[in-house]
Formats: structure tokens, sequence, C-alpha cells
């Protein structure tokens, strides 16, 4: 009986990678696929706690189309993890040279969750860098409109004294060393996955092997004490690039719905798909982002 391709691209291994020294850090990334002189790369950026490794499905698929680049954002992955302040902007700083120094060219930039985040900064900050932005249940404050609403003062003085908790390393280190266990990661991933299935135990150690990393604590302490970056609506004033948008509906950590009438507020020439997935649709539907992916790029 033939393999579906949804099936091969669930079971395709890693694809081997390669290291870049990056202002004196090694960041890991993987390049498949052939050059192609009627489309530019594809460059993909998985989201917090996650690695090149959450993009396997994608690049076993996409290569068939694309040179495809997939690159571990400093602090993640196989990436080096040194005790620095982890933003946006640092990560856009990556991205930009990463295209710019081993790419060659510049690229359509794919992004999940935080990477999203760091995929849009690259391309409202480098415009030169980005050809096309694909945002997968991206992340990223927007500028408030409307007056924050009043908490009462118990639950008010618990949330700020919950946040100056965690400011602490000792804290942090002790959440970290919680949110860790694989037991607790499959939890997460089952929380954020409406396809059960897709949360195995291989997603699982991807997720689990870079924890135990020296430095993996302190850039997990950093979510805690990094200033918040540019708001998403700013970036969007300064984007100039293609957009196309993908949303899982089941994601309980975002409402995708408002978050696209957002989007779409300031910027309403973007695509977008809304899709029966979590936080994550690229590996939980892979076949189904990937055709969207190549859809809206041959179109372009």
């Amino acid at each position: 009986m033939p393999i579906s391709a949804s099936v091969q691209s669930a079971i395709a291994p890693p694809i081997p990678g390669n290291y870049w020294q990056w202002r004196g850090q090694s960041i890991y990334y993987v390049q498949a696929g052939e050059k192609h002189s009627a489309r530019p790369p594809l460059l993909l950026v998985h989201g917090f706690g996650a690695s090149t490794d959450h993009w396997r499905k994608n690049i076993a698929e996409l290569q068939n189309h694309f040179e495809v680049w997939a690159i571990d954002l400093l602090g993640f992955g196989r990436a080096a993890k040194p005790d620095w302040e982890y933003s946006g902007d640092l990560w856009q700083e990556q991205l930009h040279d990463f295209i710019t120094e081993v790419i060659g060219k510049p690229v359509i930039i794919a992004g999940n969750s935080l990477g999203g985040y760091a995929a849009l900064c690259t391309a409202a900050q480098y415009p030169e860098s980005v050809q096309g932005l694909i945002l997968i249940n991206s992340a990223g404050p927007f500028t408030r409109t409307e007056p924050t609403p009043e908490l009462p003062p118990l639950q008010k003085f618990l949330g700020d004294a919950a946040r100056q908790l965690f400011r602490q390393p000792w804290a942090s280190f002790l959440l970290f060393q919680y949110v860790r266990q694989r037991s607790i990661i499959r939890k997460n991933l089952q929380k954020v996955y409406l396809d059960q299935s897709a949360v195995t135990d291989q997603l699982v150690e991807e997720i689990y092997r870079p924890s135990e990393d020296s430095g993996a604590a302190q850039v997990f302490a950093s979510v805690f004490t990094t200033p918040p970056g540019e708001k998403v609506d700013i970036l969007l004033a300064k984007l100039h690039s293609p957009l196309l948008m993908l949303w899982g509906v089941g994601d309980p950590w975002m409402r995708a719905k408002e978050q696209g009438i957002k989007y779409r507020q300031y910027y309403p020439q973007l695509t977008e798909h809304y899709l029966s997935a979590g936080h994550c649709p690229h590996d939980e539907i892979p076949s189904q982002v990937n055709a969207l992916i190549r859809d809206w790029v041959f179109a372009k």
C-alpha cells in the first residue's frame, strides 16, 4: 500500500544541518532543496522552545518546490545559549545577517508563534532582505486602543507579586525545572494541539533535548525580564511585503479570529486562512499548510 504524503512527512528523518558563527556564537541551520531562479528561498523560523526540528514535516514536502532553509534562533534548539538579553531586536538582527551572509539573496520568511514575531520584525526593519512574509499563529502585542480594565486590588497585587517572584533567578530556575519535564511538555503540547496523535514521543524529545544545554535556564528566565518588543501595529506600518497569515483556530493561547481582525485593520492587503488546528498548524496539519504556502508563493 502506498504511503501518503502526510505520513511520509511525519516519518521523514531530520535533515542533517550545519553551524554558522554569529557574534561568536554557534547557530544551527538546515538547508534542503534546489535553487530556483523563478522564486526566492524559503526561510522557516520556529517558536519558543522549539527548533528546526519542528519544521521537518514541512521541509520534507517543500524541498520539492523551494530552496528551503530553517534556523535555530539564538537561545533555542542546537544554537548557543549565552546569557544575553533576548528580544525581537536581537533575533531580527540574527535573521537579517543569516539571510545576507549565508543565503545570499532575499527570502520569503515564515515563522510560527515567537518565530512569527521575529520574522515580522525582520521583514519590517529589513525590507531589502524579505520578499514575502508568512505568519503562522504569530505572537506579538498590539498597541492598546482602549483603557486597561481596572483589576480588583487583590488580583492586581497577586499578579504583580507573581511577576516579581519569577524575576528572581531561583524562582525562574525552579519553574524551568518543572516545565522541562517530559510529562509536562507532553501535557502542554496536548493542550495546544487539536490532533492528539500529533503529540508524539519524537516531538516531546525534540523540545526536551535543548533544555539540557548549558544556559537553557537563563534563556527561559529572560522571558520574565526582557522588555516587550515593538508593537505589531507599528511593525505592520513599516511592512511592504506580501503577507500570508495562517491561523489554527483551536489555539487556546490566542484568539485567532480576534487577532485576525487586528491584522486586517493594519494590513488589509493580507491573505489569510483559518484552519482546524491548534497553535502549531505547520506541525499538526503539515500537508495543508505546505499546500497553502506553495500555492500562495506560486501565485505571487
